[in-house]
């Protein structure tokens, strides 16, 4: 489906993004995945997927990397743009140094990297972009308004593009999961519990009830909706924030 295609996918080393680039390399895709850490992308590199050291809230890294990337395989006519930070504070506990750290990297990040990608997509005629957001793109998480914030601002990101993509063959569209299966929330465990004085069962409960049908969303669920927004039919898909929850958000 997607022979001949280059896909970028940021934090692509681990979790739903590296999910999100096998299934595009097994659909024929080069894949190059993006990140901080050389090791961890080394350790993700196989078949079809090419690492790239790359820091999203850095913009001549991207500029960089893309760049790169794109002299390597081609133009990144497919976008995913799923690196982020995942933590919680309450606001009275948000000093300006961490909200700037979420903002840089879940919202300025997919915003450098989507510019970067789409001249190779308006040139090529067609193009996806994919924000990798979460349910807190779609409501309000407790505990998280400066997360809340950053996705919700991603979501209007992704909103405000596919306006201006409509008719040139380009789809713009977030992914909004719930609590997933990933080293994320298995971190994020640990923290709630010694913040909320429970133990990490009750703390990995608490994240499992968020999610309608009770249970953590797999990596690979998120993977096969965004290979999906890539494959024939979904051509009038374009501006959506797509919930991956179990059920209405």
């Amino acid at each position: 489906m997607l022979e001949g295609r280059h896909a970028l996918v940021t934090g692509g080393g681990t979790g739903l993004g590296l999910a999100i680039a096998r299934a595009l390399a097994g659909a024929g895709a080069e894949v190059t995945i993006a990140g901080r850490r050389a090791e961890v992308l080394a350790a993700a590199a196989g078949p079809g997927l090419h690492p790239l050291v790359m820091d999203v809230a850095d913009e001549a890294s991207v500029v960089a990397g893309v760049a790169m990337a794109v002299a390597a395989r081609g133009p990144a006519t497919v976008c995913v743009a799923n690196a982020g930070i995942a933590e919680g504070r309450s606001l009275a506990r948000t000093d300006l140094a961490f909200w700037r750290r979420l903002m840089a990297v879940n919202l300025d990040g997919a915003f450098l990297t989507i510019r970067e990608c789409l001249p190779g997509m308006r040139a090529a005629g067609w193009g996806r972009v994919i924000a990798v957001a979460s349910i807190a793109g779609l409501r309000g998480l407790r505990g998280a308004p400066a997360y809340t914030a950053s996705k919700h601002g991603l979501v209007g990101l992704v909103r405000g593009l596919s306006e201006e993509v409509i008719g040139s063959g380009i789809t713009c569209n977030a992914l909004c999961p719930g609590y997933a299966d990933t080293e994320i929330v298995a971190r994020n465990t640990g923290a709630i519990a010694a913040r909320a004085g429970v133990s990490e069962a009750e703390a990995l409960a608490l994240m499992v009830a968020e999610n309608r049908h009770r249970r953590l969303i797999a990596p690979g669920e998120v993977a096969a909706a965004a290979l999906w927004l890539c494959a024939p039919g979904s051509e009038s898909v374009n501006g959506q924030a797509i919930a991956i929850a179990g059920g209405q958000v």
